[in-house]
């Protein structure tokens, strides 16, 4: 049985299914109709919904009030239901207090935001989660971080962000009940709308089971019974299976509630992430020690994706084009590995065995990852290239780090996604790039090593000669940055440079180097 709120309310649910998605539970079992169905893969943004967890321990960077209720948007159709113990969700249905709409909805009618409506519920979502968690008027880059998973065919968005420079002048709603409800209040079991015979039909398709543990203990008991059992944290890759290729998942165990799998610890020359903590979760800790990191955050999907996807689902998925994978390797990352009768530490780059192959055995878990921190001397450098800013599949993703002693490379490890079957480093580029001097040369010669390390293929994304190409041409602008540390030649610095307040994107010999990548 799971028991979270919904729009104020508490409701239990029992024997669910593990193929159940909170939008299909919203819309056929609790007939809330606003949450609209799009794309069905947490692309357009129609789905979105606000999850709500209670803020108990600060977290690093976190700017959390403790012991109240913390909002997000997250996507409802890429969400399995098992996953809301405990929480609270709220609805574009239940966003207004009586006659008075939310500031996010009076906005968009007053600005003209919605055309069709189809993905309006949706955006107001996200503008209702950037409205409660940011006071006064939000910045250009935190409207576009906020919408950045929303998708509109019709109005251009300008009408849209409009409305959300502006929602903030509005006055707020009363509905206090929705957004800080009683910590699991006893009430009666309603299912809005739904006749019992429907109920029953829907109960009567249910294949599998689902089961939520609360700590270590019980997820490794299960496992022990249930070994070919489906862990699930975010599900933003692992749902897709049921929306997309329409699979069915026969057992699967939500882990996302357990505390020790999202602690995010800082202490010496080391940083442990939990691996079920959220990219967003993570994310003030990565700016302060891996800003490069950070960055990629911004092009990891997209807001939506980022509040519900983990770090351990990114590396246990094995996608050779994983965006986390391949910086972890370039940093020296470990994994932890865990079961009922095992525990050992591995080093990431030796976890990718063959395509979505690993040396994961079973009844093993990942519990964390461990990280070292970056000395003075060193440099990280990350690359994705796609064909969006965000919300958008790497082609090729590369990163570096480069151990740098009077202006030499003492030390480099790489990581490299997009350019095989599995995430891995370029060994003979590495020992290339050893020993040299930085200069732009060097490093164009280093990198015709490439070729020996990969024979990428093609695919829809790009050709193998383009991922060839544009992966040598990452390490030439590696060696561009590296002697120029204040140069700007990043589209993630657009909001975060003068590139944001001035036409110096105008400007030719800048304009190059921009879009060198």
């Amino acid at each position: 049985m799971i028991k979270f709120c919904l729009n104020g309310r508490w409701v239990e649910e029992a024997d669910i299914s593990p193929n159940m998605t909170v939008l299909r539970y919203l819309r056929t079992q609790q007939s809330l109709t606003g949450t609209k169905e799009g794309c069905g893969s947490g692309d357009c943004g129609a789905c979105s919904i606000l999850l709500g967890e209670k803020v108990d321990v600060l977290k690093e960077g976190g700017g959390v009030d403790a012991g109240k209720w913390h909002y997000k948007a997250i996507n409802g159709c890429i969400t399995f239901l098992s996953q809301l113990h405990g929480k609270s969700v709220i609805t574009v249905d239940a966003l207004a207090d009586g006659q008075q709409l939310h500031p996010a909805q009076q906005a968009m009618v007053d600005y003209h935001g919605s055309q069709c409506g189809f993905c309006t519920p949706g955006i107001i979502m996200s503008l209702a989660a950037l409205h409660q968690n940011v006071d006064g008027e939000p910045s250009q880059h935190q409207i576009l971080d906020a919408l950045s998973g929303n998708l509109c065919r019709c109005t251009g968005y300008r009408p849209i962000i409009d409305a959300a420079k502006n929602m903030h002048s509005y006055p707020a709603t009363g509905n206090v009940e929705i957004w800080q409800p009683e910590e699991l209040v006893s009430k009666p079991v309603e299912h809005a709308g739904v006749e019992a015979e429907t109920r029953t039909r829907f109960r009567a398709m249910k294949k599998g089971q689902a089961w939520v543990v609360d700590d270590e203990t019980q997820l490794q008991e299960l496992l022990s019974e249930h070994p070919d059992a489906r862990m699930v944290a975010g599900a933003t890759d692992l749902a897709l299976e049921v929306t997309q290729f329409h699979k069915s998942i026969n057992k699967l165990v939500s882990i996302g509630s357990i505390p020790s799998l999202k602690t995010i610890d800082v202490q010496g020359d080391f940083i442990t992430i939990g691996s079920a903590a959220t990219y967003a979760e993570i994310e003030p800790t990565l700016k302060t020690h891996y800003p490069e990191f950070a960055a990629l955050l911004d092009r990891l999907g997209s807001r939506q994706v980022r509040n519900n996807g983990t770090l351990g689902g990114n590396i246990g998925n094995a996608s050779p084009i994983g965006d986390t994978p391949p910086v972890l390797i370039a940093l020296g990352a470990e994994i932890e590995l865990v079961s009922k009768n095992t525990h050992r530490w591995l080093s990431l780059d030796k976890f990718f065995l063959d395509y979505k192959q690993t040396a994961l055995q079973s009844c093993e878990y990942i519990r964390a990852i461990r990280i070292p921190r970056l000395k003075e001397n060193q440099a990280l450098k990350v690359y994705k290239i796609s064909k969006r800013i965000e919300d958008d599949i790497s082609a090729v993703l590369a990163a570096f780090v480069f151990t740098i002693d009077d202006n030499k490379v003492t030390d480099v490890r790489s990581g490299f996604g997009g350019m095989a079957a599995i995430p891995k480093a370029a060994c003979k580029l590495e020992k290339a790039l050893l020993g040299q001097t930085i200069s732009e040369s060097a490093f164009i010669n280093a990198a015709n090593e490439l070729s020996k390390d990969f024979t990428p293929l093609t695919d829809v994304r790009a050709t193998a000669d383009y991922r060839i190409n544009v992966a040598k041409g990452l390490i030439h602008k590696c060696a561009v940055e590296l002697l120029n540390p204040e140069l700007v030649s990043r589209i993630e610095q657009v909001h975060t440079s003068e590139l944001a307040t001035s036409d110096i994107i105008n400007q030719t010999s800048l304009t190059g180097e921009f879009y060198h990548a």
